[in-house]
């Protein structure tokens, strides 16, 4: 098999998005569309990654500065996703294997197409592959030009497109497989000859067949997969597919997820078998629920939560980058901040934990066994030692627990 890497754009503004945020860096289910993309690269057996950047570049680099298989390049001037890719060619001058070429702005990619694509294009001895996908509705994307054999004739970008062309379905989701070497001379060759006064990658897949190599188009991507991000709406549209993905993962593993539409998880949180998670229930960033708990309705959990077995957060619970041991009951009302709770400890009805004193996040350690009545307020820093009853309505600090 020859070796791959992957070039991923992610240079673009988005002026159709009013946002000054990188494109890219705006989330889907808790994390940037960049992130799923990379992701699937990575699943696929891509080693190496070189991301287009140029508005906003330091944002996206120090988003994703701890990762060491990326090299930043940086397309200066926006001339098309020609000029993007020719960005890459210092980097790419002396490499014989295959090159991926994705958008960063495509969060419902999945690995298993790049692979599907991969493979197909290293079987067949390919020079170029195309994955493409089938869409009733085709506008705004690029169209696949076959001949009467059904052998791949180039494509052609919508603005570029004859009224008969409009009408073709199969469309260019922008995901391309090339020998390397292959796709760079296409690349010297190709000029800004249409619309946008752009260099367009589509122009170099044309000079590849024109020069008669080899180029195949398979149609591995399903339409929903195929969809872009240009606008807020289909940010908000690309969220949805991917809660509805992220539910049906963790239904499959074993949770009971009782109202889906009504339920809003992060991709990034993890929650164990037989767990429940009510109707209304909010999970948000890096969280990890455990084994046969019950989560909600109502409940909102937050980043750096991580929370043991048998758990019961019960209506408009709110917890926040805390770890709550085995057997812990928040059934009412309660806000739970950087804490930690031991082992079967109760928190009543309207039971708070105070974190924040005006300057600074302080913590909270409640013992294993504790009984906090409702309506308490622990003002932290605190400790309470195990198996205390805090009465309810209490104000309680160290400085009550030391007398």
């Amino acid at each position: 098999m020859s070796e791959k890497v992957a070039i991923i754009l992610a240079a673009g503004m988005s002026s159709r998005m009013n946002t000054k945020l990188p494109k890219v860096l705006h989330e889907v289910c808790g994390r940037p569309m960049l992130a799923y993309v990379i992701d699937a690269c990575r699943n696929a057996g891509i080693q190496k990654l070189y991301i287009i950047v140029g508005y906003g570049k330091e944002q996206v680099i120090h988003y994703f500065n701890s990762d060491k298989d990326i090299t930043w390049v940086e397309q200066k001037e926006q001339k098309g996703t020609g000029h993007a890719v020719l960005c890459c060619k210092e980097h790419l001058a002396g490499f014989d294997g295959d090159t991926l070429i994705l958008c960063g702005d495509g969060p419902l990619i999945r690995a298993e197409t790049l692979s599907t694509l991969i493979e197909k294009h290293q079987r067949e001895i390919s020079s170029a592959t195309l994955a493409t996908a089938i869409l009733n509705e085709p506008m705004g994307y690029g169209r696949i030009i076959r001949d009467s054999y059904g052998n791949i004739q180039g494509i052609v970008e919508e603005a570029d497109c004859t009224p008969e062309q409009k009408s073709i379905k199969e469309v260019n989701p922008s995901y391309y497989c090339f020998k390397n070497k292959v796709l760079f001379e296409a690349l010297s060759k190709i000029t800004p000859n249409n619309v946008k006064n752009e260099y367009y990658l589509t122009d170099a897949l044309r000079l590849i067949i024109e020069a008669g190599h080899k180029v195949l188009a398979v149609t591995a991507v399903a339409a929903q997969d195929a969809m872009g991000v240009n606008s807020r709406q289909q940010l908000s549209e690309a969220g949805k597919i991917m809660q509805r993905r992220i539910q049906d993962r963790l239904m499959k593993a074993g949770v009971t997820i009782v109202d889906p539409p009504n339920t809003w998880i992060d991709a990034r949180a993890q929650i164990g078998q037989d767990t429940v998670v009510e109707p209304f229930t909010y999970i948000h960033g890096r969280v990890k629920i455990g084994v046969g708990c019950r989560i909600g309705p109502f409940a909102y959990v937050r980043e750096g939560t991580v929370i043991g077995n048998d758990v019961v957060l019960g209506v408009f619970t709110e917890v926040k980058n805390s770890q709550l041991s085995d057997g812990v009951r928040a059934r009412h009302l309660s806000y739970i901040g950087d804490s930690e709770l031991g082992k079967n400890a109760d928190i009543g009805a309207g039971a708070i934990t105070a974190n924040f004193d005006g300057k600074s996040i302080q913590r909270t350690k409640i013992g294993d066994g504790v009984f906090v009545g409702p309506g308490s307020v622990l003002i932290a820093p605190i400790e309470v030692p195990a198996r205390m009853q805090i009465a309810p309505g209490s104000a309680v600090s160290s400085e009550n627990i030391k007398q």
